[in-house]
């Protein structure tokens, strides 16, 4: 990439990935976006960074768009890329929670929202599939993500624990294999 983007370059893509996720892909489509399309950043720093944004504080996008505007255009990049991917869809939320409490009661409605929720599901679920296939390819990683499932799936784990007590493997192994390489 020669040329940064501008803010306002920023602020529309992560816009555009803000509106063209409905229903939970927004990390698909953010990755579609910035490392397909427009090749801000490699496959490899998009995952390492989701990873940081997922166990920071906040909304796991807006820290995506935090690292990408800072990364293009510091600050001010942050902002744009903040408000392209929130200014829209807040009103739009705001706009279909008026309606929605107008209709709560309806029952095609409530039919509606159900199987939006199974969307949602298989969204995530995908997002999952196809970075687990490009993370997940040596025994240390495989063995982390085990162990995290069962600490957050079947032990219900908070988050902060599984990180006290994994985070120091996988940092151990990806700093081993840094300085290997």
């Amino acid at each position: 990439m020669s040329e940064p983007p501008s803010a306002w370059e920023l602020a529309r893509a992560f816009n555009r990935i803000a509106l063209e996720s409905f229903g939970g892909g927004l990390s698909a489509w953010s990755r579609e976006v910035i490392v397909r399309e427009r090749g801000w950043v490699t496959d490899e720093e998009f995952l390492s960074a989701s990873t940081i944004c997922r166990i920071l504080p906040g909304a796991n996008q807006v820290n995506m768009a935090v690292f990408v505007g800072m990364k293009l255009r510091g600050v001010g990049g942050a902002v744009a890329a903040v408000i392209g991917l929130c200014l829209v869809p807040m009103v739009i939320v705001l706009a279909a929670g008026a309606i929605y409490l107008q209709l709560r009661d309806n029952h095609a409605l409530r039919n509606l929202m159900r199987g939006m929720t199974a969307a949602a599901v298989g969204l995530t679920f995908s997002v999952a599939w196809r970075q687990g296939r490009t993370l997940l390819t040596a025994p240390v990683p495989l063995l982390l993500f085990i162990l995290s499932l069962v600490m957050a799936a079947a032990m219900r784990a908070p988050l902060w624990l599984t990180l006290l007590l994994l985070g120091p493997f996988g940092f151990a192994w990806a700093w081993r294999r840094e300085t290997a390489s």
